[in-house]
């Protein structure tokens, strides 16, 4: 037998405070009753009192306390295999890790406010299999695809300006590492969420959108920042400057996100607030739109819930208490009568 809920079998300790308790009220029982008459009296006294009828009484009680803190702590015993299907899309998350991604003209950066939008994410994910590409001037799949949404987070957590050796924003390249992270021998629908700030300062775009299209992959392109030109944080306080000494500037592309999205059958978002949209991209464009299928199928073994075992008995024994109690009221009250 196992437990579902092993953390309630704390309140098994109630039945021996329980026990404890009448104890201590069947001695001062005694003691006030020995106050006013001797024991050879009681009989007198007191003569429908049974103290065996009261031992027996509370006996049920606590045997039932026992019998309902078991119950709550869901025993189990027995069980049965069921099918586990999970079904969904395929989906790469690309975050620009740029050091512009440290403006913060979205508070508190677009990076960190970028995590946070993707968390949110995660948590409206049903079956979906997501993975994580991190990219500036060159880009690498930090995450493959998985179902753990936990270990996702994990990775996302990491990555950072530091984290990628090439400065830039290498669009083309982020989009190619994302599709070579898909298995092309599987037919779920696939999807990349593109979240940048800048303008492909690297290379042209074309074979990523070629490569794209030959696979059916829709990509969601965001579009951080205000669309104004704004300097490059050099992540020490200053901002980065080329060889002349001339602060770098950096403004959004709206043009080629937007050119993007329209290519592949996706969507563009212009985030100036920060609000990314994902949710709605999620559930209107990627849920909606695009075929969920088996990701994976398993069988999983369920055991049979049993709480009704102790729960019964502990549910007769206490009626059972109760009606010792009434059975001599009644008994007190015939004689009186």
């Amino acid at each position: 037998m196992t437990f579902a809920r092993t953390g309630m079998l704390f309140f098994v300790w109630a039945v021996p405070l329980a026990l404890l308790v009448y104890i201590y009220g069947m001695r001062s029982r005694r003691r006030i009753i020995s106050n006013y008459c001797s024991r050879d009296s009681w009989s007198i006294v007191m003569p429908h009192f049974s103290s065996g009828k009261r031992r027996v009484k509370y006996g049920l009680v606590i045997i039932s306390l026992l019998l309902v803190a078991v119950s709550a702590a869901g025993p189990q015993y027995g069980y049965k295999w069921q099918k586990i299907e999970r079904k969904g899309v395929d989906l790469f998350i690309a975050i620009d890790c740029s050091k512009s991604m440290l403006a913060d003209d979205i508070k508190p950066t677009r990076l960190e406010r970028a995590r946070r939008e993707v968390t949110d994410l995660l948590s409206m994910l049903e079956g979906d299999r997501v993975g994580l590409v991190a990219f500036a001037g060159t880009a690498f799949i930090q995450c493959p695809l998985t179902l753990d949404y936990q270990a996702f987070h994990l990775f996302m957590s990491a990555i950072g300006p530091d984290y990628i050796p090439v400065g830039g924003t290498d669009i083309n390249t982020s989009i190619l590492a994302g599709l070579k992270g898909f298995d092309q021998n599987d037919n779920t629908d696939k999807a990349i969420i593109l979240i940048t700030d800048g303008e492909d300062n690297t290379s042209d775009i074309k074979d990523a959108l070629d490569e794209a299209r030959k696979n059916n992959v829709k990509i969601f392109c965001i579009g951080v920042g205000t669309g104004e030109s704004i300097p490059v944080p050099d992540g020490q306080g200053g901002f980065v400057k080329n060889s002349q000494g001339s602060i770098v500037m950096t403004r959004m592309d709206e043009k080629t996100l937007r050119f993007i999205a329209e290519q592949t059958g996706g969507r563009f978002v212009r985030s100036e607030a920060g609000d990314m949209d994902l949710e709605q991209i999620y559930r209107q464009d990627i849920r909606k739109e695009m075929e969920r299928k088996t990701l994976t199928s398993s069988r999983q073994k369920l055991f049979e819930d049993r709480f009704q075992w102790f729960l019964c008995p502990a549910f007769l024994f206490m009626v059972l208490s109760m009606g010792l109690s009434s059975t001599g009221e009644n008994r007190v009250k015939q004689g009186e009568s």
